[in-house]
């Protein structure tokens, strides 16, 4: 498989990761939302997985620079 076509199959891998990342994130602002709205305070849970899931989606989205950058400079 020839280099390109390898970064493409891996920046596709990477772009799919953050739409499920984010999916995940969004179930997590929904919930502290929730909460914020009744004047309640959101579980520790939930806002543990808001940090973690913001993190990740950091991170997944730096690897998908650089791949971009990989395949820009071939």
């Amino acid at each position: 498989m020839s280099k390109k076509s390898e970064l493409n199959r891996r920046i596709e891998e990477s772009k799919r990761e953050i739409e499920a990342l984010e999916a995940k994130l969004m179930r997590s602002q929904i919930s502290i939302t929730g909460a914020m709205i009744e004047n309640t305070e959101p579980s520790e849970i939930d806002k543990e997985y808001f940090r973690v899931y913001s993190k990740l989606i950091e991170v997944e989205r730096e690897n998908l620079r650089a791949l971009y950058k990989q395949l820009a400079d071939l």
